[in-house]
């Protein structure tokens, strides 16, 4: 989120506070009092040296294939080396949940909310 908002730490720590959908995507308490921005490069750091965000994307793709959004044997339409690449950053992730939780909505499926989804990825 703070990525495609193309927002500071400082900015999306403020998002965490005073916005209902950053918390409602979080899954926060409307009373939760959010965090400090400086924790935020410390995150991401732990994410990208223990390989969590491929963790991420592993689980998030089988709950796709579960659900019937992915289907064996397709297409590719892109080098499979540029999709890890892209991948691998905090930022591909974040398109990533965004992208899944449109084509939900778009299919009108009703598990399209992405805080059930974030929540048990």
């Amino acid at each position: 989120m703070q990525f495609a908002g193309g927002l500071s730490d400082r900015q999306a720590a403020d998002a965490v506070r005073g916005r209902l959908d950053w918390k409602y995507l979080l899954g926060l308490e409307l009373v939760d009092p959010g965090f400090d921005h400086s924790v935020l490069p410390e995150f991401r750091d732990r994410l990208i040296a223990g390989d969590a965000g491929i963790q991420l994307l592993d689980r998030v793709l089988e709950a796709a294939a579960e659900h019937g959004l992915l289907k064996a044997g397709g297409r590719a339409r892109t080098d499979s080396t540029i999709v890890l690449s892209a991948v691998r950053q905090t930022g591909g992730l974040v398109r990533l949940g965004e992208n899944f939780a449109c084509r939900t909505e778009q299919r009108g499926d009703p598990r399209a909310g992405v805080a059930g989804w974030v929540g048990s990825a």
